[in-house]
């Protein structure tokens, strides 16, 4: 009874919206800008426009493009195809609820950020085909609970993991270099288990391994041990990621390193560390030779002799005879010279009497004892 009243009550307020809604689905605002060569989305159209065609022009739908498509809330279909978009940013058709079909083929779109598709709860088909794209990650396709049809025809995709796409009934992959190792083992249970149909199955092909290229990617013969190798998509998704970051990582490592070594000198780090080696050798050298030359001065100086002659002999022995007897008669005049003069010192000093002064004595007690 409550809900019925409420119904009742506020019914008035619900009939203009409704009627608006019905009005709306049923005119449609179609706009066709096909190859103009716009670079841009033009920002004068009117805001009741629900179809919008700007196919065939050299728009890369960015910051200022994706302001302007903002003000066109009303549409209900997009069509950039074969223009200049390389990449979808994130929050791209953030006010577009209603758009139902989003179609961004022949392109060169390489990257779509997470949060591109934000906004698009009404979205049943979206068309991806022939870009430039390498991988997807399965999460931007979140927000299009609704989606129906998904176009990834003609990409460079080689992996693909299951997409958390509920309500899809079609998918398109073929012209993908698709990889059928273990990785791709989710992605075939998916689409054999699921209610969604792969469009031109039987060339939806293997391109990887040679062994494998014969086989559709939803009937390719899979061994026991991809099934204990890759038991949940979760892990072949982070390891995938991982080396495609360490590859990219190391590639613009590699590049950035022959970039620098080709056309840049040397970091001054290199400098520093040169410097110090050579400053290290040299004291090093220093405080050797500093220890080392004195001793070896001596050890030369110790060897520096030669053999004597046979007439240096004789007149070496001559010489040595000679300066030993002067030495002999020195040494009795020195002899007799000391003896004199220890007799005189010693007749200047007087006699011992064997008493030792002692100067605490008081000179009056000695004067009654004499």
């Amino acid at each position: 009874m409550k809900t019925t009243c409420i119904l009742i009550l506020f019914w008035p307020l619900y009939m203009p919206l409704l009627t608006d809604e019905s009005q709306t689905s049923k005119t449609e605002v179609k706009f066709n800008f096909t190859e103009k060569n716009y670079s841009l989305i033009p920002a004068d159209i009117n805001k009741d426009v629900t179809i919008l065609d700007l196919s065939y022009n050299q728009i890369t739908l960015n910051i200022r493009d994706t302001s302007v498509l903002q003000r066109y809330f009303l549409l209900t279909e997009l069509y950039l195809i074969e223009n200049n978009v390389t990449i979808l940013h994130k929050n791209s058709f953030g006010n577009l609820f209603n758009l139902k079909i989003l179609n961004v083929c022949r392109n060169y779109i390489r990257v779509i950020q997470q949060g591109a598709f934000i906004g698009l709860n009404k979205l049943k088909e979206l068309y991806l085909c022939q870009n430039k794209i390498l991988q997807l990650n399965p999460d931007i396709f979140v927000p299009v609970k609704n989606l129906k049809l998904l176009n990834l025809q003609g990409n460079l995709i080689s992996y693909f993991d299951v997409p958390p796409l509920l309500h899809l009934e079609l998918i398109i992959l073929y012209g993908n270099p698709w990889n059928c190792s273990c990785g791709l083992l989710n992605l075939q249970n998916w689409l054999n288990t699921s209610n969604v149909i792969l469009e031109n199955e039987n060339i939806t092909m293997c391109s990887f391994p040679d062994i494998l290229k014969c086989y559709s990617i939803k009937t390719v013969p899979y061994n026991a041990e991809c099934y204990s190798k890759f038991p949940s998509p979760i892990t072949e998704d982070l390891y995938i990621n991982f080396q495609s970051i360490s590859n990219s990582t190391f590639n613009s490592s590699l590049n950035n390193l022959t970039r620098n070594s080709e056309h840049e000198p040397l970091g001054k780090s290199w400098a520093f560390l040169v410097g110090v080696v050579v400053t290290v050798l040299i004291t090093s050298l220093i405080i050797f030779f500093a220890i080392k030359c004195p001793i070896w001065y001596n050890f030369l100086l110790s060897y520096n002799h030669h053999h004597l002659e046979e007439h240096e002999a004789d007149a070496y022995e001559d010489d040595f005879t000679g300066y030993a007897s002067s030495l002999s008669q020195i040494s009795d005049i020195n002899s007799e010279e000391t003896t004199v003069i220890f007799e005189q010192l010693h007749s200047f000093v007087e006699d011992d009497d064997g008493f030792i002064e002692d100067k605490y004595i008081d000179s009056h007690e000695l004067h009654e004892e004499n």
